[in-house]
């Protein structure tokens, strides 16, 4: 470690502040930790379920190998063989309402044979519809995703809409253009080769968190839960102490501060901060069978007309996925009116007889899963920089060009890393 540089507390540990952490202690930096919550990870997480009698992630995530920022994270924790990726860029779907079905097969190389190939593209879809995706490079900041691909035809149902919530978490009419061309910019304009799905092999915690709190405390970093920050002391432009529920810690004029914390957290903690607003949340529901899925299905299957968005199956674990839940109207509705309604959809969708039943269900709603990422929300952004010189910003709110999204926090902790090293 290097004494001169001081010590740079680290609030708040998601994959966000972990990713600060682990940059941190591998550049040599003297790091200390502390978290609200019991355990670490924030939403990107594993937990033992009493009632499914099973470990499961609060939420269902899916990386794409051209996700430079998780890998690179992975790599330094030793964590990647968690990761199953798949051999190509395949990715099935089903129309509930036609009952159609088809496999989106990305070619690897950045020009897109796949489209010119119907056994290989979206059905229905004609190469002339694909021009308003030409519009996305010189968007302005203004724009939403329909206004540039409009709000109906084959290829907005089948693939623009399932891409926003997937990615957004939104629906196109509000979600920001801006943040979609740049996670097109980074895999699909990429060809297949950054395209790969990958899925956790045993859990969000086993790949993200556990290998990134061996790795810091490993380099002799010092990890606080149950310890929530109640309030930063600042003298002009420097935060001088941490006060917690129990204790003050007085910084040194050497000694830094990430914060990354959720952004209501950083709201309260800087009143002066400027914010994205608005909440738009996620549905996840597990359903654990008495044997793993029969007919062993794909990994992730999309869906189209259907309330589910995506199907995960891991075993006899079915996880699936609503996004955008409050902006279509699913959040709300009681387990007793959703999971009956779900396990339907799992059944049309995998195959399954009609009369097929689940020995458990577990129904997880996510209020606050991300913020608004509408061009107006995205606009408020902070930058990891702050005005006060020494503390600065991660997690999936700050401004990092993309997201939010695993990739995207990860990468904030990434920058945050570097500029107090810097």
């Amino acid at each position: 470690m290097n004494p001169s540089v001081g010590t740079t507390h680290v609030v708040g540990l998601g994959v966000a502040g972990l990713s600060a952490a682990v940059r941190l202690v591998d550049a040599g930096h003297r790091v200390a930790l502390y978290d609200g919550a019991k355990a670490a990870g924030g939403r990107c997480r594993s937990f033992h379920d009493a009632k499914l009698d099973c470990r499961i992630d609060n939420g269902n995530h899916l990386l794409l190998s051209g996700n430079k920022s998780a890998l690179s994270y992975l790599d330094l924790i030793g964590a990647r063989d968690e990761l199953a990726i798949e051999p190509s860029a395949t990715f099935p779907f089903v129309d509930l309402a036609s009952k159609q079905r088809w496999t989106v097969d990305i070619n690897d190389g950045p020009i897109p044979f796949w489209v010119f190939d119907r056994t290989r593209s979206i059905p229905d879809v004609r190469l002339t519809d694909y021009l308003p995706a030409l519009r996305f490079p010189f968007a302005p900041s203004s724009a939403t995703i329909a206004s540039l691909t409009g709000d109906n035809g084959a290829l907005f149902e089948r693939f623009w809409e399932p891409m926003t919530w997937a990615v957004l978490n939104t629906t196109p009419d509000r979600a920001s253009a801006q943040l979609m061309w740049r996670v097109l910019r980074e895999t699909f304009l990429k060809g297949g080769g950054a395209c790969r799905p990958m899925i956790a092999k045993r859990g969000l915690s086993e790949t993200f968190v556990d290998p990134a709190l061996h790795f810091i405390q490993g380099h002799g970093a010092d990890v606080r839960f149950n310890d929530p920050l109640k309030a930063i002391e600042r003298d002009a432009d420097r935060a001088t102490a941490l006060i917690f529920a129990d204790r003050r810690i007085d910084l040194a004029y050497e000694d830094t501060l990430v914060l990354a914390v959720p952004r209501a957290v950083a709201g309260r903690l800087l009143p002066d901060l400027s914010i994205p607003d608005g909440d738009a949340s996620i549905v996840n529901a597990h359903f654990k069978l008495a044997h793993p899925v029969p007919n062993a299905p794909p990994p992730l299957i999309g869906l189209v007309n259907a309330k589910t968005h995506w199907i995960f199956t891991r075993g006899p674990i079915v996880s699936l996925t609503i996004s955008a839940a409050d902006a279509l109207g699913l959040d709300r509705l009681s387990e007793d009116e959703l999971l009956p309604m779900l396990w339907r959809e799992v059944c049309d969708a995998l195959s399954l007889p009609a009369d097929m039943d689940y020995d458990a269900a577990r129904l997880i709603r996510e209020r606050r899963a991300t913020f608004d990422q509408s061009p107006s929300s995205v606009a408020k952004r902070p930058k990891t920089r702050t005005a006060i010189k020494n503390l600065f910003l991660a997690g999936d709110w700050v401004d990092n060009g993309l997201p939010a999204t695993i990739e995207g926090s990860i990468r904030t902790g990434e920058m945050a890393a570097k500029a107090v090293i810097q």
